[in-house]
């Protein structure tokens, strides 16, 4: 086993429209080098000054009353998991259809993962989560896909009946709104991630747990740092999960000055592709409701003849991606839960046709309009 990335990012920035935009996120960095700068000066690398500012920034952004800046996204739902007490002998209901850290972060709690099938439009069919209840269930785990807010409302309903909490991976969340609300409100706690290719993204790992629960923030607040109340006196036994202080000044730095326009310019660009793509009988794309505000950290289309079309695009210099080919319950690392092909059909044909467009802020109308050609003509070819 070695590294695999170094290879993948040489090979994408070689495109003309990549999915990956990670120099002109960051091409004004030396504005950056200046608040890393006051960091050395005062030397506060672990949990220093601007994770506290950070804190209360994203409290704001998110209308969380408490947020804990935790190592990466996947820590951020493993940690919520323990502070709801929930491990060995218990279920949490999520979806097939997701990142592995999503599930890796229940398993890796001591929990198992039960899966229910999703939507067309990615995410956790509500309608069936009741039937995957049992007496071991505790918590209900929603990805909101690519940015697009799950059915809360039904989901939050659900929970309450059978009183199970809510764990929402909004890793990929950040401004989405489900009835114009905040999604902090319909769950225990939403987690974000903040990966390089989040939409709200620093220079390597980073994540955060919002909550209005107090209780829950501060159980959190206490495992993501090895129980420590100070610096002599440990509470409880828990980890090392610090959001780096230097990862927190570039984090401060999107929040003020580029969130905004990253917001705004991805749901533009993704309403360029709806309006392009609405009379194409050959691709389908999701259907959008008034009451999700989505933030499209992904674009993505279902067409048949899937692996043909990424091919076309790429040798046009388009990088189309495939998120994700194999769903989480025919990976190797769920034979244990022993589920098999078949079992969630919805899932495994969006993996079979699914496939993502760049819509990244740095995307322009002119390259929006070259993706949507080369696609059209592929598809005249074909028929």
């Amino acid at each position: 086993m070695k590294n695999f990335l170094p290879k993948q990012y040489k090979k994408t920035t070689k495109l003309k429209i990549n999915h990956n935009y990670l120099y002109e996120q960051f091409a004004d960095y030396t504005k950056i080098f200046k608040e890393i700068e006051k960091v050395v000066k005062r030397g506060d690398y672990t949990l220093g000054q601007k994770v506290d500012e950070f804190e209360k920034n994203i409290a704001k952004r998110t209308g969380a009353k408490f947020v804990i800046g935790v190592g990466n996204g996947t820590d951020a739902l493993f940690l919520s998991l323990k502070a709801l007490n929930i491990g060995k002998g218990d279920e949490v209901i999520t979806v097939p259809y997701t990142f592995v850290a999503t599930v890796g972060s229940i398993a890796t709690a001591g929990a198992k993962p039960v899966f229910v099938d999703i939507k067309r439009d990615y995410n956790i069919d509500e309608k069936k989560i009741e039937s995957a209840i049992t007496k071991k269930t505790k918590a209900i785990m929603p990805v909101h896909w690519a940015g697009r807010p799950c059915e809360l409302d039904k989901i939050k309903s659900i929970a309450k009946k059978y009183n199970l909490k809510i764990i929402q991976d909004g890793s990929q969340t950040i401004d989405s709104r489900f009835k114009n609300k905040q999604l902090v409100n319909f769950g225990d706690v939403c987690t974000y991630s903040m990966h390089p290719l989040k939409n709200l993204n620093i220079w390597g790992d980073g994540g955060f747990v919002a909550t209005n629960n107090k209780k829950i923030a501060d159980k959190i607040f206490l495992l993501r740092n090895h129980g420590l109340v100070n610096r002599n006196n440990s509470k409880i036994f828990g980890y090392n999960s610090r959001l780096d202080t230097l990862q927190a000044v570039v984090a401060n730095y999107k929040l003020k000055n580029k969130m905004n326009n990253i917001t705004k310019k991805r749901i533009k660009n993704a309403s360029l592709f709806d309006k392009a793509f609405k009379h194409n009988l050959n691709v389908k794309t999701v259907k959008r409701f008034k009451h999700l505000k989505e933030v499209y950290h992904l674009y993505h289309i279902n067409v048949k003849r899937r692996n043909e079309l990424q091919q076309h695009l790429i040798k046009n210099g388009v990088d189309a991606k495939v998120h994700y080919p194999i769903p989480i319950h025919l990976q190797d690392a769920a034979k244990y839960l022993k589920y098999k092909r078949g079992d969630f059909p919805i899932a495994e044909q969006m993996a079979n046709t699914s496939m993502s467009l760049p819509v990244h802020e740095f995307i322009k109308e002119k390259d929006i309009k070259y993706v949507v050609n080369l696609i059209n003509n592929f598809f005249k070819k074909k028929n």
